[in-house]
């Protein structure tokens, strides 16, 4: 008789835990090699977890719900399929968590499953503060011989990425906080806790030239249940977007300015070269592709506009990585477009038809949910006219496409003549951070890719 260890993946360098979202299968169900067998939620990105070994399903360790530390076991598959399975006194008991030993951190040493999943990746050399704006000035290093964020990095203090960033936005020492999460890991909530009792608040030093803030928001009274209404838990990923939309709106001076776009060309020449695109590449055409390569040139014009905030610095990122958000029926995910820049107009409608499809069937790779430099929300196809979201951190601006229809226009003809005119067009937002980006600064690159798309050629495609 022999039983396999079924783990919970490391999804990423930068993930330290997973929650187990659904299970796929029941205990006593047979499993094949590679079949989908759970489902997990993280920090980055919603998967389906494939058996590691053909089987049966002999346990389930951590049930629906629960967040363990990465390498936990989850389940055990028994290989020979006539021996007694069942559930351990009937009720699911967390395994513990293997030992953060460098051999026990590497991907490839608990499955292929995780090898498949955190396959290296290259790491870009950051310039030197003499670089100037086209990269990170003053890079700092991490002492004890871990790099920044690496597996004993993240063991040693007990948190995730957003709990970390929390922290350091508030000047809060995370080894020092004693943790209530799993295997004692600092959590939202101790933090929230501190900031709440006034004991961490962020330095002056840290506010640039600006006057010190309390740093702690108050919270009102939590709502009470009334008769006869319904109170179900907020999923992993909810929680997690709620984190997310909290933090870049106390991160960003938010502000959003709104330009109407003429799209008639571009209506014309997908309608006019639609079939046979679609039938020489394979892949649908829809207008994001022009989109995406329109907003690529005004990135490429206006560098702030694909910068993030260090602090006091501006990093000005070298690539294009546009992040395309895709609604979902449990949530919201934004792939990323990598290189961008470097797509025609054939390989960006591929790229972003082929992302979207897998981030709706949780086939998604941590990787290719990270480092966007721009994001793109397309809330137009559900009908919306205009809208103002909110900045993905750590980003500096969003740009919203709302919905595309036909309106009557003005038109001036080349007589000089006004007439009315059927023009297809929308309004596309542009949420910054004003911070690092002034309201000219921001309007001149909408007008970049305004003027992009309302006098795009004819010979695109």
């Amino acid at each position: 008789m022999a039983r396999i260890d079924v783990i919970m993946p490391q999804m990423g360098e930068s993930i330290a835990e997973g929650t187990v979202s659904r299970w796929l299968k029941k205990v006593g169900d047979d499993v094949k090699r590679d079949e989908p067998l759970f489902e997990i939620s993280t920090d980055k990105v919603d998967a389906e977890i494939p058996a590691p070994s053909a089987g049966r399903l002999a346990e389930i360790l951590i049930g629906e719900g629960q967040t363990v530390a990465v390498q936990t076991i989850v389940a055990r598959l028994e290989t020979d399929v006539s021996a007694s399975i069942g559930v351990a006194g009937g009720t699911p008991v967390s395994a513990p968590a293997a030992s953060a030993s460098p051999a026990s951190a590497s991907p490839a040493a608990a499955s292929p499953v995780v090898a498949a999943a955190a396959a290296a990746r290259p790491v870009a050399a950051v310039p030197s503060a003499a670089a100037g704006p086209g990269g990170a000035a003053g890079g700092s290093s991490v002492g004890n011989g871990h790099a920044a964020n690496s597996f004993e990095e993240r063991v040693r203090t007990r948190s995730s990425p957003l709990v970390r960033r929390i922290a350091k936005e508030h000047n809060i020492e995370l080894a020092s906080v004693s943790g209530t999460g799993i295997a004692g890991r600092v959590t939202r909530r101790d933090i929230e806790a501190m900031l709440a009792n006034g004991s961490a608040t962020r330095p002056a030093a840290d506010q640039g030239h600006g006057a010190p803030h309390d740093t702690a928001i108050a919270a009102g009274p939590l709502p009470e249940a009334w008769p006869g209404d319904v109170v179900e838990p907020m999923s992993r990923m909810r929680q997690l977007i709620s984190e997310h939309m909290v933090v870049s709106r106390r991160t960003s001076a938010h502000v959003t300015s709104i330009f109407e776009i003429d799209l008639t060309r571009v209506t014309r020449i997908r309608a006019k070269r639609r079939a046979e695109f679609e039938a020489q590449s394979g892949t649908r055409l829809s207008y994001l592709p022009f989109i995406i390569k329109a907003t690529v040139e005004g990135l490429k014009a206006f560098p702030v506009m694909n910068a993030s905030v260090a602090g006091n610095r501006i990093i000005y990122r070298k690539q294009y990585n546009i992040g395309i958000a895709v609604a979902l029926d449990w949530g919201l995910l934004v792939p990323v477009i990598r290189h961008a820049d470097e797509l025609s107009l054939v390989g960006t409608a591929r790229a972003l038809n082929d992302l979207a499809s897998r981030a709706r069937s949780k086939k998604l790779r941590p990787e290719e949910v990270e480092q966007g430099t721009f994001t793109i929300t397309n809330p137009g196809v559900f009908g919306s006219i205009m809208g103002t979201p909110i900045i993905n951190q750590p980003q500096v601006a969003i740009m919203g496409v709302n919905a595309i229809e036909k309106r009557p226009k003005v038109v001036t003809g080349a007589d000089g003549e006004d007439t009315i005119a059927i023009r297809t067009c929308a309004f596309f937002s542009i949420s910054f951070d004003h911070r690092v980006i002034d309201g000219a600064v921001a309007d001149e690159f909408m007008a970049y890719v305004k003027k992009q798309l309302e006098t795009v050629p004819d010979a695109v495609l």
